[in-house]
């Protein structure tokens, strides 16, 4: 089974239980159980403790959320390389998108894999995503 790429905001949801994500994340998360397989990216890590340690103010939410992560993932956290800065560079361009979000459809795009957002706007809705709920209902 090949993995599912989690975006920050997936990560996020899984916490934030006023998040609309948040009840299809956390069943999501559950199917690593059933052979499910996630995979993130190494700046995920600093766009959670962004958003959990710096904005909420919860260092040890943070913490706690990297420590899931990182057992959640533990062979496929993607770090930079030449090839995914060239094909993210070229993504922003072509899309529009930010350099973190189209970091998140080169991985998956060079990898094979399916990428889970909540972003609606910029990853949902032109189709470089899928949402939780979608990825959950696809399993």
């Amino acid at each position: 089974m090949k993995p599912l790429l989690l975006d920050a905001s997936v990560w996020v949801a899984s916490l934030d239980t006023t998040d609309e994500h948040h009840d299809a994340t956390s069943k999501l998360l559950n199917t690593v159980a059933g052979g499910q397989r996630f995979a993130t990216l190494d700046l995920t890590f600093y766009e959670v403790a962004n958003v959990v340690g710096a904005s909420w103010g919860s260092p040890a939410d943070a913490h706690s959320l990297w420590t899931l992560m990182l057992r959640t993932c533990p062979e496929t956290i993607v770090r930079v390389d030449t090839g995914l800065f060239e094909l993210t560079v070229a993504l922003a361009d072509q899309h529009g998108l930010s350099a973190y979000d189209a970091a998140y459809v080169a991985a998956a795009e060079m990898n094979g894999w399916t990428l889970v957002s909540g972003d609606h706007r910029d990853l949902v809705k032109p189709r470089h995503a899928i949402t939780p709920a979608e990825a959950l209902a696809a399993g």
